[in-house]
């Protein structure tokens, strides 16, 4: 569970989030919002990365602020990037391996979560190939593996479904809604894709500006005029 406390963050004059609350609960949970509605801003005050000049944000009732993002990994914090974070000359495998070296308690649990990992993502015939032979489904599949590494608890994923086709979405799909019983983790998924976010997501919040425009059960906040105004573009 995450619970965000009036939550301020402030760039000069610009404030990217502006005494938010809200608390996800579900398994799966969206993150909507026109460009520039601070969801990835909240991402980052999650990961550590980005410090709010007010409020509180925490995990399992541990309080994340005082937690350097170092830390927060090790207590089961994840994230995925918009851009995904490959590096060309590893192999898919080692691109895994990278982050369980630093995760996993020891060389023998590492293999195992890394094998466990490749083979949930569909990459394992894939392991020795060299990321930079890696297409875009297969490196977003290499980011979420990487997730999967170690006891995660909370996952946040922003627009993992950016620049796939039909078919690799609706893999994509399969996979997301297999986690949080599988691995024991919360997903927070930001995504443009309506379709995604109201077939995976249990709950949604809704960001415009800064603040809460709404928040509740995914299929009524889609449905809402005003959601539908701000982030689909329609009446």
């Amino acid at each position: 569970m995450i619970k965000i406390e009036s939550l301020t963050v402030q760039f000069g004059g610009v404030r990217p989030l502006d005494a938010l609350d809200g608390e996800f609960t579900a398994p799966i949970c969206g993150l909507i919002g026109p460009n520039g509605a601070g969801k990835t801003t909240l991402l980052n005050v999650l990961s550590g990365f980005v410090t709010p000049v007010k409020g509180s944000v925490s995990l399992n009732g541990i309080a994340l602020r005082p937690l350097s993002p170092v830390r927060r990994v090790a207590m089961g914090l994840r994230r995925t990037f918009q851009q995904e974070l490959v590096v060309d000359e590893m192999t898919a495998h080692d691109n895994v391996r990278a982050i369980a070296d630093h995760i996993a308690a020891s060389r023998q649990e590492a293999r195992a979560q890394i094998g466990r990992a490749m083979d949930f993502v569909g990459l394992t015939d894939r392991a020795h190939v060299p990321g930079r032979q890696l297409n875009l489904y297969e490196r977003r599949m290499i980011e979420i593996g990487k997730t999967l590494i170690g006891k995660p608890r909370a996952i946040l994923l922003d627009e993992p479904g950016a620049g796939l086709n039909e078919s690799e979405t609706e893999r994509l799909r399969g996979l997301l809604v297999q986690i949080p019983e599988r691995f024991g983790a919360q997903l927070v998924l930001i995504d443009h894709d309506a379709d995604l976010i109201a077939s995976v997501c249990v709950e949604t919040m809704v960001l415009d500006f800064g603040k809460l425009l709404a928040f509740g059960p995914t299929r009524v906040v889609l449905d809402d005029p005003v959601v539908r105004r701000a982030y689909l573009g329609t009446a």
